[in-house]
């Protein structure tokens, strides 16, 4: 049975660093030295993981991956900003690389930052990687990291490769640690009943995830943007709503989410966040029926 783990975005692309750095690099040539310590002064990030490698051609340089589960429009100007500050603190060279997990819409996705004020320009380059582009099998062949992520992936959103994945990661010792990343993108593509009976676990286990604690409060941020336009507190009502109903779905199924019609009814913010926190310790549904 696959153990609650705090599984880090840095722990993930560890598990083989070089055919990490040269799939995003598209470099075969290139080495890696360490993956080094991504924290600024003044600032504090977990999203994103800096590799110090080395080329023939370019000498020593870093490799700045931003991870985000979902594309941001202020993701340009956050590359920008640390791709300055890491240039600034190892007074090296930066590859900047976004990679965004989960498509949201087919609005083009910038590969630069650009602006222009009194006449002085500002630009910043990167590349962009959408996991939804990048076929299953290249994680099977070549960059094994990418395997708990293989059901969000091109041609991954089925059960006979999500069957595949799991047997891959448990015969590897490093990769069968993540198996809460694979049951958690595995939710988002087939029914969690079916991915219960894939990964022989209880999806409870996800809730511990940052994987998912980061999408419950994406759910949340989203609400209170919309709620911008239509009062914070609509926008964060339907934000904690979304969550609550990924939690009953991970953790009780069909079942579960026959508690949203009550819940959609509730207008106390106060009382929708005790029930999103309680989901998580609820060994059944009734406890959460008599809190709605």
């Amino acid at each position: 049975m696959a153990q609650s783990a705090d599984i880090s975005s840095k722990r993930i692309i560890g598990i083989e660093p070089l055919q990490w750095a040269q799939w995003i690099t598209g470099s075969s040539n290139i080495t890696v030295q360490e993956i080094v310590n991504s924290e600024f002064q003044f600032v504090s990030r977990d999203s994103d993981i800096l590799i110090k490698a080395s080329s023939p051609n370019h000498g020593d340089f870093l490799i700045l991956n931003e991870l985000q589960l979902r594309y941001k429009t202020k993701m340009p100007k956050r590359v920008r900003a640390y791709t300055g500050l890491a240039e600034e603190k190892y007074d090296l060279p930066v590859y900047p690389v976004l990679i965004n997990f989960i498509k949201d819409s087919d609005t083009p996705i910038p590969t630069r930052f650009k602006s222009k004020f009194m006449g002085l320009v500002a630009r910043q380059d990167y590349r962009v990687i959408n996991l939804w582009e990048v076929d299953v099998q290249l994680a099977f062949q070549k960059v094994s990291s990418l395997i708990p992520f293989a059901p969000i992936l091109k041609n991954g959103d089925n059960e006979e490769t999500i069957q595949q994945a799991l047997r891959v990661m448990r015969a590897d010792e490093k990769l069968s640690e993540l198996e809460t990343v694979l049951g958690f993108f595995a939710t988002f593509v087939l029914d969690s009943a079916i991915v219960q009976s894939i990964m022989g676990w209880n999806m409870a286990i996800l809730q511990e995830s940052p994987w998912y604690q980061q999408f419950g409060k994406e759910c949340e941020e989203r609400g209170e943007q919309r709620g911008e336009e239509r009062g914070k507190v609509i926008g964060e009502q339907r934000g904690i709503i979304s969550a609550i109903e990924l939690g009953l779905d991970l953790k009780f199924g069909a079942e579960g989410l026959e508690l949203m019609q009550p819940v959609s009814q509730i207008a106390d913010l106060e009382k929708l966040k005790t029930i999103k926190n309680a989901i998580k310790n609820a060994q059944s549904l009734d406890e959460l029926r008599q809190l709605i």
